[in-house]
């Protein structure tokens, strides 16, 4: 595979995305969960979206339950803790594996397109990666970091 473009994944509702409709926009991919300390992160991912998405910036919260249990819930579950809780109206996908044999194609994509330090692994939720308008990877930011640290990213990525 040699874009963000070459793949699918299904929606929390169990539908088909194809993320070749997301060519030409700015992609931020982020693996997401309910139960974390750093939960809090969808107000500033949502925050992202409600400025930047009429320049052509998605997000896309992908779900994983892969790291100390964090995200248990069913879908059902996890829709309303994204909706009630934070408001959330940016796509998110079903429930996923970010690492291992099971890791979902998309993130064993992104994960060697934009290595993260000593290991491409995912080291924890909210791990989020910025994808150009051409569909490539642009940058790989730790869990830790904010939303908000991503706006001059996310504006050039915009610009180019």
């Amino acid at each position: 595979m040699s874009s963000l473009y070459d793949f699918t994944i299904n929606s929390l509702q169990g539908k088909e995305m194809n993320l070749a409709d997301y060519a030409g926009k700015v992609v931020l991919v982020v693996n997401t969960a309910s139960k974390c300390g750093l939960t809090p992160q969808y107000e500033g991912l949502q925050a992202l979206y409600d400025k930047y998405a009429d320049e052509g910036l998605v997000i896309i919260g992908s779900p994983c339950n892969q790291f100390a249990n964090q995200e248990p819930g069913d879908s059902e579950a996890i829709q309303g803790n994204c909706l009630i809780n934070y408001g959330v109206s940016f796509p998110i996908t079903e429930k996923i594996e970010v690492n291992g044999k099971g890791a979902h194609p998309l993130f064993a994509y992104l994960k060697k397109a934009a290595p993260g330090t000593l290991t491409n692994a995912v080291k924890w939720n909210f791990t989020k990666f910025l994808v150009g308008k051409d569909g490539q990877p642009i940058k790989r930011y730790s869990p830790t970091t904010k939303p908000e640290q991503l706006k001059a990213d996310i504006e050039a990525a915009l610009q180019a």
